[in-house]
C-alpha cells in the first residue's frame, strides 16, 4: 500500500515550500498538484516522478473533488509514494479532510506537511502584523465560496470591531457580504487591502475600505487568486499604499496601540 504526503506548496513563490517538503517532493514516484502550484517547483520532483495537474481555481473549470479522491486512491495502489502538491496550506481552504477520508478509507498511510498559507504570505509582503497589541486580538479565515451543490453564502465572521479578517475567495461575492459586514456594524472606514498574487514578483496591494469594496470590480485586478485582509491593524500599511497610489479613497488614521 503507498504512502500519500499531502504538502501545502506555499502562496506562490516556489521557495517558500518548507524543507521537509521539497524532499518529499524529490522524493515522490507521482505527484498531483494544484493550477497555483509554481512551474519551477514542479520542476524539483523526481525526473522519472508522473506529475498530474488537478488544477483547482476559484472560478475556473477544475477537476471534480470526487475525481481527485479517486486518482489519488488509484494512484496510492500504484506507487511507493504520492505527493498531494496543494497551494497555500492543505488544511486551509484546501478540501484536505476529504482526500484524507478517501485516502484513509481505502486504507493508505496518509501524512501532512504544513504550508505558508495566503494570509500570513500577504502580511509579511506588506509588514503589516495581523495582529497587534491593544487593537487585533484575533484573526479570522473565512470564505464566502461554497460547492456548486451549496447555497451561496454572505455570512462572514465579524469578530469585534477591530479584529483581522481574511478573506479566502471572496472577491467576486464581495457586494453582499460586504454589505452584511455593514449592516452588522463594520465601520465603513474600516481598512481593507486587496491582496494579489501574494509572493509572487506580479503582487499587487490595492488599499480601500470597507465601504467602498462593495463598488469595487474584479475586472480591475489581473487573473491572480486575490485575497482579501480587513481589519484596523492595516490602518498604516493602507495609508502608506494610498501615498503611492493616484486614487482618492479616504482610509482612517493610523490607530495607537495601547
Amino acid at each position: 500500500m503507498g504512502r500519500v504526503v499531502l504538502i501545502g506548496a506555499g502562496p506562490g513563490a516556489e521557495d517558500l515550500i518548507t524543507v521537509r517538503g521539497l524532499k518529499l517532493l524529490m522524493q515522490a514516484d507521482c505527484v498531483f498538484y494544484d493550477a497555483l502550484v509554481s512551474p519551477s517547483l514542479l520542476s524539483e520532483a523526481h525526473p522519472d516522478a508522473k506529475l498530474v495537474a488537478v488544477g483547482k481555481r476559484c472560478g475556473k473549470k477544475s477537476t471534480a473533488q470526487h475525481f481527485i479522491n479517486k486518482q489519488l486512491v488509484e494512484a496510492a495502489d500504484q506507487f511507493k509514494l504520492v505527493v498531494r502538491l496543494k497551494g497555500g496550506d492543505p488544511m486551509v481552504f484546501g478540501r484536505a479532510d476529504e482526500e484524507i477520508t478517501a485516502l484513509k478509507t481505502a486504507g493508505h498511510t496518509v501524512e501532512v506537511v504544513p504550508g505558508v498559507t495566503a494570509a500570513l504570505a500577504a502580511a509579511s509582503s506588506l509588514q503589516a502584523s495581523l495582529t497587534l497589541r491593544g487593537i487585533a486580538r484575533s484573526v479570522t479565515f473565512t470564505t464566502p465560496s461554497v460547492g456548486a451543490d451549496e447555497v451561496p453564502s454572505t455570512e462572514l465572521f465579524t469578530g469585534t470591531e477591530n479584529d483581522t479578517v481574511a478573506v479566502y475567495m471572496g472577491l467576486r461575492q464581495a457586494g453582499p457580504w460586504a454589505a452584511a459586514l455593514l449592516e452588522k456594524g463594520r465601520n465603513a472606514n474600516t481598512p481593507v487591502i486587496l491582496c494579489e498574487s501574494v509572493s509572487l514578483p506580479s503582487e499587487k496591494f490595492t488599499p480601500l475600505n470597507l465601504g467602498k469594496l462593495p463598488l469595487f470590480s474584479a475586472e480591475q485586478l489581473t487573473d491572480g487568486p486575490c485575497l482579501i485582509l480587513i481589519g484596523q491593524a492595516l490602518a498604516k500599511a493602507c495609508l502608506q499604499l494610498r501615498a503611492q497610489s493616484a486614487d482618492d479613497i479616504p482610509l482612517l488614521p493610523p490607530v495607537q496601540a495601547a
